[in-house]
């Protein structure tokens, strides 16, 4: 009786499996087949660059977070930008089919951003960016001054910090890029651990109770657009390592607009703080409750602010 009982309880634990990894592989084939049927890649002096664009009128410049790639930039400006502009979404460094070169710096992806706009024929962008999208951003502001008419910054990275709290977010940061290196570990915590993957991105769990349907929605969206992982890992690694640009934004001329959140658990809020002492003509808008899910917490404020500072910008360059 006991030999059955265990022949039945293997058999189970067997059935399970195959189901899950056939759950995994679907997944998996249907992820790859998406972010391969879009985007368009080009060769440039730093490697192959991947980018997608859509719609028309002022042109925004939408630097994706970590994890991301052309697909999250999508995201970010489906959920910042209404209709009525012309966003540009690179894959950065690392990233989908945008290619990390040795000893690449995020002075080389800033430059790479002006290589693109330059294969575009655009001249001027505002530029919107995401979390670890902020450093490359912050540093294309600094390098190519004229081509930036505006600069918005939600829950970015800035500046380094040896606090404690700063030294947790790092070790979150280096746990996400484990996960990060291989597609089925991903695909596991995002599937069965999504709460706890959520408090790994910088959510507390009062955050993610207060998540309304449509909200958490699209929190899943951008955990779910993440997959596959492996085509995202060396991005990840790098944004995990590379030097953030702290005082050099002394120099940013364009008008920049810092959206966070004080409860942010993986870009603390210092960042936004240092960004608006030093950063010139510069506006910081505080939320005290959203966590690093800000874009999905306070998403109508944010869209209503980021909507009104590109266009009074673009406004201002156009005439």
């Amino acid at each position: 009786m006991r030999n059955r009982i265990l022949r039945w309880g293997l058999t189970g634990v067997l059935a399970i499996t195959l189901a899950v990894f056939s759950v995994f592989l679907w997944d998996m084939y249907h992820a790859y087949k998406r972010v391969e049927s879009n985007g368009t890649v080009i060769s440039s002096p730093f490697g192959d660059i991947e980018f997608t664009q859509t719609g028309s009128g002022p042109d925004v410049l939408v630097i994706h977070g970590s994890g991301g790639g052309y697909d999250q930039g999508e995201l970010i400006a489906q959920s910042v930008l209404g209709t009525g502009f012309h966003s540009i979404s690179p894959s950065r460094f690392g990233y989908l089919r945008s290619r990390l070169q040795e000893a690449a710096t995020w002075d080389d992806q800033a430059h790479a951003y002006a290589w693109l706009l330059d294969h575009l024929g655009i001249d001027q962008v505002a530029v919107v960016a995401l979390s670890q999208g902020g450093p490359s951003a912050l540093l294309f502001a600094v390098l190519h001054p004229e081509r930036v008419y505006s600069l918005t910054l939600i829950s970015c990275g800035v500046t380094a910090s040896a606090s404690t709290d700063q030294l947790q977010a790092n070790e979150k940061g280096d746990l996400l890029t484990t996960i990060f290196n291989y597609d089925a570990s991903y695909w596991l915590f995002s599937h069965l651990f999504k709460k706890q993957l959520m408090e790994l991105i910088g959510a507390n769990e009062e955050v993610i109770a207060d998540l309304n349907p449509d909200q958490y929605q699209l929190v899943e969206n951008f955990i779910d657009n993440m997959n596959p992982a492996s085509l995202r890992s060396e991005g990840v690694s790098f944004d995990n390592q590379a030097q953030m640009p702290g005082e050099r934004i002394a120099a940013i001329k364009a008008p920049t607009l810092i959206l966070h959140a004080t409860d942010d658990a993986l870009q603390l809020f210092h960042n936004a703080e240092f960004a608006a002492e030093t950063i010139p003509d510069s506006k910081l808008i505080r939320f005290d409750h959203g966590g690093h899910f800000l874009i999905g917490t306070e998403q109508a404020a944010i869209r209503a602010a980021v909507e009104a500072h590109v266009l009074e910008y673009a406004e201002i360059d156009e005439n």
